[in-house]
Formats: C-alpha cells, sequence, structure tokens
C-alpha cells in the first residue's frame, strides 16, 4: 500500500501558482515556484510549478455550501473558475474513497476536488519537480508512486 504522506506534506503551505485548461477538460493547477516551459515546436508552453496537479476530468470547485463549477459547467466559465484559486494557499489535502480521488483544500475557503463520474479510472495525478518524490498516480484502482521524471 502506498503512504500519500510524503506527497501530503510537500503540497501543504504551497501556494497555486497557476492553473490552466489542457485538452477537453483536462486542468492543470501548479503550486509554488513556476518554470518556464518551452513547446517541441519552440513556443513557450505553460510554466510548470515545483508540484502539478493534473485532473483529466471529473472536477470541480467547492464553495463552503455548494458547487462553484466543474468539468460539467460550461467551458467558457472554466478560465474564471480557476483564477478564482490562484493565489491561494495549501491548508489541507484529501484522498479519500475505495477508488482514491483527491480534494484539495485553500486558504480562500475553496476546494478542487476529482470526482471520476464514468467508467475505468480516477483520472488525476500529482506531480513532483522540486523535490522529486516520484508523482503520485491512480492506477488499477490504487495509488501507486511513478519514479520516472517528467
Amino acid at each position: 500500500m502506498v503512504n500519500p504522506e510524503p506527497f501530503v506534506t510537500t503540497l501543504i503551505g504551497k501556494t497555486v501558482s497557476h492553473a490552466w485548461n489542457g485538452h477537453g477538460s483536462a486542468i492543470f493547477i501548479e503550486f509554488g515556484k513556476l518554470t518556464d516551459t518551452t513547446k517541441l515546436s519552440g513556443s513557450q508552453g505553460n510554466p510548470e510549478g515545483e508540484l502539478t496537479l493534473m485532473i483529466e476530468w471529473s472536477w470541480r470547485i467547492e464553495k463552503k455550501h455548494s458547487i462553484l463549477g466543474g468539468s460539467w459547467s460550461s467551458e467558457k466559465r472554466w478560465p474564471g473558475f480557476l483564477k478564482k484559486i490562484v493565489g491561494s494557499s495549501v491548508t489541507a489535502v484529501e484522498i479519500f474513497g475505495h477508488l482514491p480521488e483527491i480534494s484539495v483544500s485553500l486558504s480562500n475557503g475553496l476546494r478542487l476536488t476529482s470526482f471520476m463520474t464514468a467508467e475505468g479510472q480516477p483520472a488525476w495525478s500529482l506531480l513532483t519537480r522540486s523535490p522529486f518524490i516520484g508523482h503520485l498516480v491512480v492506477e488499477r484502482g490504487r495509488l501507486k508512486i511513478d519514479n520516472r521524471h517528467s
């Protein structure tokens, strides 16, 4: 059984430095100091944080007593949702469920939660860069540490 505690401990207190939408409803939340990236085409890519939470789909951002929005909301609204979490810091991280999902509580009272609603596996990963302690991923219904550098 994989212990997620080193990943949780590393994430606590980090600031959301950048948040962006990838392909489809995938979102990337960058934490800590940012590093510029260059795409294979030579153009500038989105910066990478010390840690990145990637949720491929089925995510939501929760307020105290309701859902602000998520992957089933209008795509036009996603940038506004993501903008609301930038600048806040991580106060708590919870890995929950029989099939592991992740929830990140933020200092501004919002909470980002993965919540797969289709067949297959929860589709999220927590990628580390500084310090590199591996990547926390879900595989075959269980947490796994992938030690390949990204």
